[in-house]
């Protein structure tokens, strides 16, 4: 049901740069870009993550409850991707673990803007 989303940026050449090391990990490459947008996705049949400079040359502003989670296949790559983040300058908003619904594992971060994501998968529970 969703063909993208989209973050908007105040630095745009910082946060293309983060999205392309941390995007990678999920097999996403650039399939559109411009001036002032890219988007990544890992296949023409996915739904793509862009980012932007705001069109009405505004600040980009964090959405207060906003959130994007991505999902992966496995508690590793949650892990992996999660750490990955956050070596590349993201902020900790919960360390991958599991979480109160059962057989969700997830960790949360913030991007270089403040944008709030997610990143989970779940797990078979006994």
């Amino acid at each position: 049901m969703i063909g993208y989303t989209m973050f908007g940026t105040n630095n745009f050449a910082k946060a293309v740069v983060f999205y392309d090391e941390l995007l990678a990990l999920l097999g996403a490459t650039r399939f559109l870009e411009t001036d002032n947008f890219v988007a990544w996705s890992s296949g023409a049949d996915k739904a793509g993550f862009s980012i932007t400079k705001p069109y009405d040359g505004q600040s980009a502003t964090v959405g207060n409850g906003t959130m994007i989670a991505l999902a992966v296949e496995n508690p590793d790559q949650v892990d992996a991707f999660y750490a990955k983040a956050i070596a590349l300058g993201a902020t900790d908003e919960g360390a991958p673990g599991p979480r109160e619904m059962p057989g969700f594992y997830a960790g949360y971060f913030r991007d270089l803007d403040g944008n709030k994501l997610n990143v989970f998968c779940f797990i078979q529970t006994a």
